[in-house]
């Protein structure tokens, strides 16, 4: 019998965080502009994810702890499945069955993934994607996907070999080398690089030595904790409640990224600022349209997973990422300076630790009892709405098994009573946001994406017919850096 590897903790707190409301998957979709040849998929498969051990291993669980273990009896026949949908099987029928397999638990007698290729998809193919979250995080995962497909793909995508992913099932670190591994220097670097995250205090943890003002570093780290720990609930609205087992997922057609980054400039705002003001913009945009009143100080708090990798290292498998909490500003009418309110928030978030924090306390809670893990984690779904995550995809077309990607979209998990996910990704010059929701929260998340695009038209107007506007923001960012 194959030996048995340890999950570390981390893996652990999402494997045990599964409920029948909010089943812990990761779910993609790949739209294909032509068929896809069956055979041919099944060899990239084969020479790609099957050479991680976790996508051939079963989860052994145990009462305060779970391992990874080679299944001797691996089909692969059991984790591709071809499937006709009825009728025209256009993009309503898509939404629909993904939804479905969004409330199908994995089978737990077998590794923990499985792929539906969809034969009749609106002339074409789509491939949709289940993977528990305690195989990897998002960030992982889509460049996993993304190793099988033929194109401009980045080196460190296309690193699958036998070697380091055999490496990578490995798990020697003890408990606590896994509770502290956000404050290793690796870790520290990307932060520091990539512009991810967050604090450029964090080396203090590795490098106490080169800082003299020890008092100000250790005050800020446990003011951030404080923060963590004591955030206020945000906006009650119709989004928020108790959500029941049935999903519902939409999307919409990609908007250009170029347009995307030149209001950015424009505004003196990142791409993400801009794509998360948008979709402030449309969640105030649907809850008026259901007649609800939105307050002008109504925020609604998203969950942001935060990359923790460093770059370069994006295809190891595992939970490597933290959640900061944004408050998104439904309140503010005003799109320019809704993106401005944004940019703040983001801003302030970049000077605290909350997601390493935040990766902290599942790497702790992992290794409890699961009760107490519960406990924990609903109190922080409790203070959020949503979670949203924003991924840049490749920016070149990808063939995959003979078929053209047309459309790469993707949904993380919600955990506890968060009903709502948000994601935005771009690929091939284009930007685009799907929304997976309970269907007691929000029956028809295709009227929230509609107004995505609506909001992002409304910036490009305030910038063109405001040409003064740019001039008031740099006078804006002036005032706010003198005063910092």
């Amino acid at each position: 019998m194959a030996r048995k590897i340890a999950m570390s903790s981390v893996d652990h707190a999402w494997l045990r965080m599964d409920t029948s409301a909010n089943l812990m998957m990761i779910m993609g979709v790949l739209v294909f502009e032509s068929p896809v040849d069956v055979a041919h998929l099944r060899e990239r498969i084969e020479a790609t994810i099957l050479q991680y051990p976790q996508f051939r291993s079963r989860v052994i669980r145990e009462p305060a702890k779970a391992f990874w273990q080679l299944d001797d009896t691996f089909d692969l026949s059991a984790h591709l499945k071809l499937v006709k949908l009825p009728g025209a099987a256009d993009k309503e029928e898509l939404e629909a069955f993904v939804g479905d397999l969004a409330s199908q638990r994995l089978d737990p007698t077998r590794p923990l993934w499985q792929f539906h290729l969809v034969e009749n998809y609106q002339g074409g193919y789509a491939l949709v994607a289940r993977i528990h979250h305690c195989i990897a995080d998002g960030i992982a995962l889509v460049s996993v996907m993304l190793s099988m497909t033929e194109g401009e793909v980045p080196d460190s995508v296309k690193a699958r070999n036998a070697r380091l992913a055999a490496r990578n099932g490995d798990s020697d670190e003890n408990q606590w080398a896994q509770w502290l591994a956000p404050f290793t220097k690796a870790t520290v670097g990307a932060l520091n690089t990539t512009g991810n995250v967050i604090g450029k205090y964090l080396p203090f943890l590795t490098e106490p030595e080169r800082f003299t003002d020890v008092g100000k570093m250790v005050n800020q780290f446990a003011k951030d904790a404080a923060a963590l720990a004591l955030m206020p609930n945000d906006t009650r609205t119709r989004l928020k409640g108790k959500p029941s087992i049935a999903k519902t997922v939409a999307w919409n057609e990609p908007i250009s990224l170029a347009d995307v980054k030149a209001v950015g400039k424009a505004l003196g705002c990142s791409v993400n600022d801009v794509l998360m003001a948008c979709a402030a913009g449309a969640i105030r945009s649907y809850l008026q349209s259901m007649g609800d009143t939105v307050a002008d100080d109504a925020d609604v708090r998203a969950m942001i997973p935060v990359n923790l990798r460093k770059p370069g290292t994006e295809w190891k498998l595992g939970n490597k990422f933290g959640l900061v909490p944004l408050t998104l500003p439904i309140g503010v009418e005003h799109p320019l300076l809704r993106v401005l309110e944004v940019r703040a928030r983001m801003n302030a978030l970049k000077g605290s630790a909350q997601a390493v924090l935040a990766t902290w306390v599942l790497g702790a809670v992992g290794a409890l009892p699961k009760p107490v893990q519960k406990e924990v984690l609903d109190l922080l779904a409790k203070k959020a709405t949503a979670v949203m995550t924003n991924v840049p995809g490749p920016q070149t077309p990808l063939t995959l098994a003979g078929g053209k990607l047309k459309q790469i979209l993707f949904w993380v998990p919600q955990s506890g009573d968060i009903g709502i996910g948000v994601s935005i990704l771009s690929y091939n010059g284009g930007v685009q946001i799907g929304i997976m929701a309970d269907q007691r929260l929000c029956p028809n998340p295709q009227d929230i994406c509609d107004r995505f695009e609506p909001e992002f038209e409304k910036l490009v107007l305030g910038v063109v017919l405001n040409p003064w506007w740019p001039t008031v923001v740099a006078q804006m960012q002036a005032e706010v850096a003198e005063n910092t």
